[in-house]
């Protein structure tokens, strides 16, 4: 099944460019941080690095796989991670329960609920903004791609993966920063 020899030169090469550029998202992520708890003078409880759609090395029945978790997270036993519903949504704080059959994964959020096409053409940005007020976020950037209503509920993802996760904690967002696109 696999598309990309790893010994091959540009396997070596694809596989050392994606861990460089999960390198560089953990990194401005640490950057972001330090400076919200700089101008907040909040203190920092727990780190939590969270790779998703990214690909690991991992030994699963005696042998080595890449496992590649598009639309997942590793949540191995004892792993901590979290789950985030939408802009408006409650997020999770979990602890993975390694579960071999999910190959030691669960999502990494509520999961679309309509394509970024569909969400484009029938979501309306004052849609957007009546849902934003009535859950008290405040957006910078973002899209109608990206609005709350083009995803899942995320207390029945949340019911489905319990075999995967256990939870923690939750988190509700107040302030959304994206790319607009």
């Amino acid at each position: 099944m696999a598309w990309l020899d790893l010994d091959s030169h540009l396997g070596i090469e694809y596989w050392t460019a994606m861990n460089l550029a999960g390198e560089y998202a953990a990194a401005c992520h640490t950057d972001i941080h330090r400076r919200l708890m700089k101008i907040t003078g909040g203190r920092l409880l727990a780190r939590v690095e969270n790779h998703h759609n990214f690909a690991w090395k991992e030994i699963h029945e005696g042998k080595e796989v890449i496992v590649h978790r598009k639309g997942a997270t590793p949540a191995a036993d004892g792993q901590i991670g979290f789950i985030p519903g939408s802009m408006t949504s409650k997020g999770f704080i979990v602890r993975g329960k390694g579960n071999a059959e999910a190959l030691r994964s669960a999502s990494h959020g509520a999961g679309r609920l309509l394509s970024r096409h569909k969400a484009k053409n029938v979501i309306t940005n004052s849609e957007i903004s009546k849902e934003l007020k009535k859950h008290h976020v405040e957006l910078i950037g973002g899209s109608k791609e990206e609005a709350p209503m083009a995803y899942k509920n995320i207390n029945e993802v949340m019911n489905s993966q319990s075999d995967l996760v256990d939870i923690l904690g939750t988190f509700k967002p107040r302030l959304v920063r994206m790319d607009k696109k």
